[in-house]
This record gives structure tokens, sequence and C-alpha cells, in this order.
């Protein structure tokens, strides 16, 4: 198993500087953002604009791509916005073929309006995933949806009508633990039963408040938040031991959201904590 960052934190600034960043500091891997064009841009590098500088960047810095990560919501309501993130995440499909990257992580959309996330996964998902899962498999890439609560893979329920929904094979998780924690899922037991759809795997923290959870109750927000590895309730061994039992041998890229640390600080922090492990 290795060890990368999602390069989000550095997307207001060329990729090129995440890639030598992560080199220098030790690290395997990068999780490439697509999100912002001045970061990485998969439409210009589509038409043959960027993708040497990126092989080049990569080989200077030692380090691979472990994937090229989209995180929009591919279910706007808008179909002209719709239309275009569906592009755009063609464009990334297609620039991760080109680097020989073979995943591609996603957001499962947001639950459409007036639906529940079950009714959204069931009417909605299909059209626009499956379509995009073969134009993928069709290019040797895989999709990786990321279970952020808050997009239609909330809780377990949401996993299995998703992979029903959208059965291809080359459609799977990018794991995330810290968005089962606070919701009390058992995320060891889904490791263990999503085993053969986890594709990729991020390595962010949650610090729960339970003082603050006595007081306003568990319907409210500011009784957690997600904090780099090490700083939160997540005992990282037993979680990395249960990828590794499932088969996992991939890359844990951490995902940095913890507005307590810095950019750097909160990478190297988190870095020298799951290293123990690996």
């Amino acid at each position: 198993m290795h060890l990368g960052i999602l390069t989000e934190p550095f997307s207001n600034a060329p990729v090129g500087q995440a890639i030598a960043w992560a080199g220098a500091s030790g690290f395997e891997a990068v999780e490439i953002s697509c999100r912002r064009p001045a970061h990485f841009d998969v439409r210009q590098a589509r038409s043959g604009g960027g993708l040497d500088a990126v092989r080049t960047q990569l080989a200077a810095a030692q380090v691979r791509v472990s994937a090229l990560a989209y995180y929009v919501n591919l279910l706007d309501p808008d179909l002209s916005v719709r239309t275009e993130a569906i592009d755009t995440a063609r464009a990334t499909v297609d620039c991760a073929a080109a680097l020989k990257i073979d995943t591609v992580c996603l957001m499962a959309g947001l639950p459409m309006p007036g639906k529940t996330k079950l009714a959204t996964i069931a009417e909605d998902a299909p059209a626009v995933y499956g379509p995009l899962a073969d134009y993928a498999a069709a290019r040797g890439v895989r999709i990786a949806f990321e279970n952020w609560f808050q997009t239609n893979l909330q809780g377990l329920a949401h996993f299995d009508a998703m992979f029903s929904a959208v059965p291809q094979p080359n459609v799977g998780l990018n794991f995330d633990p810290s968005h089962l924690v606070h919701q009390d899922i058992d995320y060891i037991a889904a490791v263990h039963r999503y085993a053969p759809r986890i594709f990729h795997a991020h390595a962010k923290d949650v610090e729960i408040r339970a003082d603050i959870r006595r007081h306003v109750g568990n319907r409210e927000t500011g009784w957690w938040r997600y904090v780099i590895p090490g700083f939160g309730v997540i005992p990282w061994g037993p979680f990395i031991g249960a990828l590794r039992s499932a088969g996992y041998d991939g890359v844990l890229s951490i995902e940095h959201e913890d507005k307590a640390q810095s950019r750097e600080d909160g990478f190297l922090r988190g870095a020298r904590h799951l290293r123990q492990y690996l």
C-alpha cells in the first residue's frame, strides 16, 4: 500500500507545483484534482495540450498518479450545466487513459430536487453513469465514487442501490471512512462488504465533539469536523488492516480539509501518522 495526496489544496496553482512538492516530501502518488482548469485543464489536455508536461513532472518527482479526480455534481438539474459536467468527466477519462491511469474518481451526484437519494439513484443515475461507465470501460478506466454523505452515497443502502442501478464491473468506490464515522456506520464491516468495489481510498479523519452533540443533538451540525489522520477518532491501524485483508493494495490518498492546519503541515503530519501502519 502506498501513500499519496489529493491535490485539491494546491488547485489555485498549476498541477506541477503539487507534483513537485509531493515528490520532495516523500509521497509516492498524487490524486490530481481536475475541478479547476487553472490546476489541470482536462479539456485542453484531451486536445493534446499539457500531458507531456505532466509526464515529465511526474518522472522528475518520481511519483505516480493514483487517480484523476473530478468532484462535481453530474446530476445537476440544469441540463446545460449537466451536459458540460458530463463532457468534462469524459475528458477526465480520456486523459486518464492517455496517462495510463486506471481510475477516475467522481461524485455520485446530489439528490434531485423533490426526490430522495434512493429515488434519484433509481430514476436518474442510470442515464448518466451507465453510459459514462461504458465509455470509461472501453478505455480501460474504472469509475470510483467517493462516498461523501451529502451525495447519493450516504449509507450502505445507497451503496447497494447504486451498484444495482449502475451494475457495470468498472464502477466502484473511492472509499472514505470519515463520511461513515459521524453517521455511526460500521466502516470496517463496509470495507469487507464492498471489498471488490474499492478501487481507491481516502485518508481523512473526523474529530467528534461529544460535549457539543449532547447539547445540540445529532440532527444539528458543529459537533464534528474533518481533520488530518491522527487528529480524530479513526484507528488507522485496524482500518488499514481491514483494507489489506480485503485485498486492497492501492493508494491511501490524504484528503486535507482540516482548517486548523496549513496545507503542507497537515499533509506531512498525516503522512507521519499513517506511515507507522504502512
